[in-house]
């Protein structure tokens, strides 16, 4: 089929340091700070993390090594790498879900984004004290100006980098940010095992116990896969596009899945002791989502003592994973705008600020002036979250695997990622898992989160 041609050369990055570091970048985000800790509480502790890194191995690793190899073999984004290989509908539907989902997810991740940003300055000017004070977070984000002014200064900043290209803007922002990143996760994390009474929440994370173990043990650590691997979300199939036929695709996801366990590792450890520390070894006290980060941090900070140093170190360290994911959500719609407009990036990063800034500013305004406003139950915010994680994440997944296995040939995947002297280790389990189990997986997140969404169960 004849492709859209484009006005330019693709971008590529510099080479294997820059893939994983930009994929790793996209991985490590606000899913595995404030997410992954709760749902490691909440299920089993130990048992939870044993079974994540298990399907970190085989689920996560497939998706990278399907969507990696989809982008390089193709040197297009989502809409014109399932394009590349047919026309039917469902081929055309597979690559626009995974497109739209990244220019629905930036958005609103902006948004948050903008409230960390308020949260460093606040410690910056030494503010601690105020920010652990009941109602401030719910006073905030009813101030419509605040949160719009905060959300434009973040989106500002993506927005620059992305400009900016593939290697002087993305990869060499990631080339900063994880190092620091990585620097200041471990000296959070020294920091919160070393409080007494966080040995017992230590211990509670990193040694499993099967009878902490339920089967939304295994459903809630398959959910997290998607928020913390960035799959089903267009970027790897973008990222892959910009991969050099010699970077070996399994040594750069093995890399990424090593990055993103050790940091979701890192973040159990920062938060879940600490807390544990808080309130008297209650895993309970972990809230899901703002209610962690915004309000039980920073009263945990004060009530330690050296709130503003722990603060300021905290919130860098979210400003700096909140980034590296804005920008690979960001860069994979741009990416699409570049490929079906065939404009250059300049104008399609224009563009894509725009619709950014009019959807964002309904989820910056959906806890103040718009609360007034709900779709099923809930603010612009948490629908826009709902339906990309909970409903179209799961479709993009299927039909990244469908496409592999009934139209691609698991054949010409395993020549890709081979290409260039690569080598192909799990490649049994890749054969397994993209034919039968990983569709099977999406199909179970899908209806459970769809499920949990009307209160029919409880994850």
């Amino acid at each position: 089929m004849k492709q859209k041609k484009t006005h330019q050369k693709r971008s590529t990055f510099s080479g294997k340091i820059g893939f994983v570091l930009s994929a790793a970048g996209a991985s490590v985000g606000l899913g595995n700070i404030w997410r992954f800790p709760y749902l490691a509480a909440k299920y089993g502790g130990g048992i939870f993390l044993l079974i994540y890194i298990l399907l970190a191995l085989t689920f996560g690793y497939t998706m990278i090594i399907a969507e990696t190899s989809i982008g390089r073999l193709t040197k297009k984004s989502p809409v014109g790498a399932f394009r590349f290989f047919g026309s039917s509908r469902w081929l055309s539907f597979g690559g626009w879900i995974n497109a739209i989902i990244p220019l629905l997810i930036v958005p609103y991740y902006s948004v948050i984004g903008g409230w960390v940003i308020k949260y460093l300055v606040e410690y910056l000017m030494g503010k601690g004290k105020i920010l652990a004070s009941d109602h401030y977070f719910t006073n905030f984000i009813s101030n419509g100006f605040s949160t719009e002014i905060c959300f434009a200064i973040f989106s500002l900043c993506t927005l620059a980098i992305i400009y900016a290209g593939v290697r002087n803007g993305i990869e060499r922002v990631s080339k900063i940010m994880m190092p620091l990143l990585i620097v200041l996760s471990i000296i959070i994390t020294i920091y919160s095992v070393t409080r007494p009474g966080a040995l017992a929440g230590v211990k509670y994370f990193l040694i499993p116990n099967p009878k902490n173990f339920s089967w939304m043990t295994v459903v809630a650590a398959m959910g997290q896969m998607f928020y913390s691997l960035s799959i089903a979300m267009g970027i790897l199939i973008t990222f892959g596009s910009y991969m050099k036929k010699d970077v070996s695709i399994e040594e750069s996801t093995t890399h990424v899945e090593f990055f993103d366990t050790a940091i979701a590792m890192i973040a159990g450890l920062m938060i879940i002791p600490a807390v544990f520390a808080f309130s008297g070894g209650d895993p309970k006290a972990l809230q899901a989502g703002p209610s962690l980060m915004f309000i039980t941090i920073p009263k945990m900070f004060d009530s330690m003592g050296l709130s503003t140093f722990a603060g300021i170190l905290f919130f860098m360290l979210v400003l700096f994973a909140a980034l590296t994911s804005s920008i690979a959500l960001t860069e994979s719609a741009v990416s699409t705008f570049e490929d079906e407009l065939g404009w250059s990036r300049k104008k399609c990063t224009v563009l894509v600020g725009v619709i950014m800034l009019c959807l964002g500013t309904l989820s910056s305004l959906g806890y103040g002036p718009l609360a007034f406003v709900k779709l099923i139950g809930m603010e612009f915010l948490d629908f826009f979250d709902f339906v990309t994680n909970s409903v179209m994440m799961p479709i993009a997944a299927i039909t990244t695997c469908l496409l592999v296995s009934r139209v691609i040939g698991i054949q010409k995947i395993e020549d890709e990622v081979t290409a260039g002297n690569g080598t192909f280790h799990r490649k049994k389990i890749f054969y397994f898992m993209i034919k039968y189990l990983c569709p099977i997986f999406a199909a179970i997140i899908l209806i459970s989160s769809v499920a949990n969404a009307f209160g029919w169960i409880s994850i």
